[in-house]
């Protein structure tokens, strides 16, 4: 979980950082940064499948997002995307 955790925080680190060069870079630079949000979503969504596939609940994830059971569930109850199920990044929810 630490390895996780500091995962997470490197990631953050890297987004902010990115957003600064963009500042000052091109509509193209900006559009790529603008995609990580799918990415981002994409990798949520697997998070939480792995998590349901553990015996975890709607009431718990929502809780870990901050939104209403209902409202984890209606978001995420959809497959994660191929793409991101089949790299090789480490992103097992037996991890």
């Amino acid at each position: 979980m630490v390895e996780t955790l500091d995962q997470i925080a490197f990631a953050k680190r890297i987004i902010r950082s990115v957003g600064r060069r963009c500042a000052a870079g091109d509509d193209f630079e900006l559009a790529e940064l603008a995609s990580i949000r799918d990415e981002l979503e994409d990798a949520i969504t697997y998070a939480v499948h792995g998590l349901r596939a553990q015996g975890q609940s709607w009431q718990y994830i929502g809780d870990a997002l901050g939104i209403r059971r209902q409202s984890a569930q209606e978001r995420y109850a959809r497959p994660p995307s191929a793409s991101l199920a089949g790299t090789s990044e480490g992103l097992s929810p037996l991890m």
